[in-house]
């Protein structure tokens, strides 16, 4: 696939490191030039240095015959003005821009058409990360938790430890415990190491386990792997700004919400507009205000300004004053391995975050729903299964029988309602949503093709 992405920052830069292994032909384009080399230096793709939206910097680029524009520069309006002119110049079949603002995401509906805003999917990091947290906070004590086919099933991934009734004991036990309760262990990381899961695997304490159930059944499987932790109900939110004024929206009713905002001005405004949000003006980092605040009596503590020390340094001493569980926005992705399982119990990045909804426009086959794991080590996918037993190579096979790539695993099929947890007898049918685990992600074409049902194929 021939890709143009504009923007070299960290998105645009770690779109293009994770697309630039799969065989297609990428070229990236910014006004930063030594963004450009960085890029070009590591990475197998051409780079043009100029403004991403001007006509002739786009036909340089080979926007003429490209099967894709991504449009992740720091400006909306940059963002969406390059999808037009890819549009109308270029007839660009597919066009993606990364749109912030909430001022254009509410009016998403009517703005971006062909005949108006010719973008045909938008990525809005703040509500994909608000999202994120959210669940999080649903599911206490999951590292992440990612949700397929409109959320009948879920991979949940969670941290194993001492006390957690399946620790020191192999992975067949599960069925003992639960009779009642299908669920797939889909990888294992231990010691930062992926193993594979089998029946005879014995679950060790601080091991990362990845598993798929039924969403309603999620908070079971939990209890088997670790000491359940009771629901959050007192919520300390750092920062005011989209994600976090979004989160305190979506939290309020339903929690006991305080929102700690620097800027006074922005602070007025929330107060105004919050229903049942306590918000406070302050330094989220002042030992006083949160001693004040009673920061030792909150259940989780969210730092989400757009500063990442900020944050790691606010979440730190909010911990250390007594908060029982603090999570953290990190901007840079590299700090995330560094500061999470420490102090911080979760740091998420809002790369990753934007990076899966990307993957799934780019992704060959039927695919609906990708996400990026472990920092962009891993990818879960959902795939429609198209076709019949004549021209797919999944339809009509028990899973035992297909030929899947090394390290994937298949750990559900979403039927109709129905979420089937696979084994090596379960047969897949056409339109079934497919659940996968992918631990080495330079095999994903291998599985776009998998879904990508042929004429030719009998």
């Amino acid at each position: 696939m021939k890709i143009i992405i504009l923007g070299a920052g960290q998105v645009g830069g770690t779109l293009a490191e994770n697309l630039v292994g799969e065989k297609n032909d990428i070229t990236l384009i910014d006004a930063n030039e030594g963004a450009l080399n960085n890029l070009k230096d590591r990475l197998d793709i051409q780079v043009i240095q100029g403004i991403g939206s001007h006509p002739d910097v786009l036909r340089q680029a080979g926007a003429e015959d490209a099967d894709m524009l991504i449009a992740v520069t720091n400006s909306d309006e940059s963002n969406m003005l390059a999808c037009q002119v890819a549009h109308s110049i270029f007839s660009t079949p597919t066009k993606i821009a990364r749109v912030r603002s909430e001022q254009y995401v509410v009016y998403k509906d009517q703005l971006f058409k062909h005949q108006d805003i010719p973008v045909d999917h938008i990525i809005a990091p703040e509500q994909l990360v608000t999202k994120a947290i959210k669940r999080l906070i649903d599911y206490p004590g999951a590292l992440q938790v990612v949700e397929f086919a409109e959320g009948k099933a879920s991979l949940v991934a969670v941290k194993a430890y001492y006390g957690g009734l399946l620790v020191g004991h192999a992975l067949s036990a599960l069925k003992a415990h639960m009779p009642n309760v299908e669920t797939r262990v889909a990888a294992i990381y231990r010691r930062g190491r992926p193993i594979r899961p089998l029946g005879t695997t014995v679950i060790e304490a601080d091991d990362e386990v990845f598993f798929i159930a039924d969403t309603k059944h999620i908070k079971m499987v939990m209890s088997e792997l670790q000491k359940l932790e009771t629901n959050y109900k007192r919520i300390m939110i750092a920062g005011g700004g989209l994600i976090g004024a979004g989160l305190a929206r979506r939290l309020e009713h339903d929690h006991y919400v305080k929102l700690i905002e620097f800027n006074e001005n922005r602070a007025k405004f929330l107060s105004g507009n919050l229903d049942n949000t306590i918000v406070l003006n302050g330094d989220a980092s002042s030992f006083e205000l949160l001693d004040e605040e009673n920061v030792d009596n909150i259940d989780a503590f969210i730092a989400v300004t757009d500063d990442d020390e900020a944050n790691i340094m606010s979440a730190m001493l909010a911990k250390h004053m007594g908060a029982k569980k603090v999570m953290t926005l990190i901007q840079r992705s590299a700090y995330v391995d560094l500061v999470q399982g420490g102090d911080i119990d979760i740091a998420f990045s809002p790369q990753q975050a934007t990076i899966s909804a990307l993957l799934t426009h780019v992704r060959k086959g039927d695919i609906v729903n990708v996400y990026s794991l472990r920092r962009g080590a891993a990818e879960a996918i959902e795939a429609i299964a198209h076709g019949d037993e004549k021209t797919s190579k999944v339809v009509g096979k028990a899973i035992g029988e297909i030929k899947l790539p090394p390290g994937t695993t298949i750990g559900a099929v979403v039927r109709d309602d129905s979420v089937i947890i696979a084994h090596s007898d379960t047969i897949i049918q056409a339109d079934d949503h497919v659940i996968m685990f992918l631990v080495d992600k330079k095999y994903i074409p291998d599985v776009e093709k998998l879904f990508q049902p042929t004429a030719f194929f009998f």
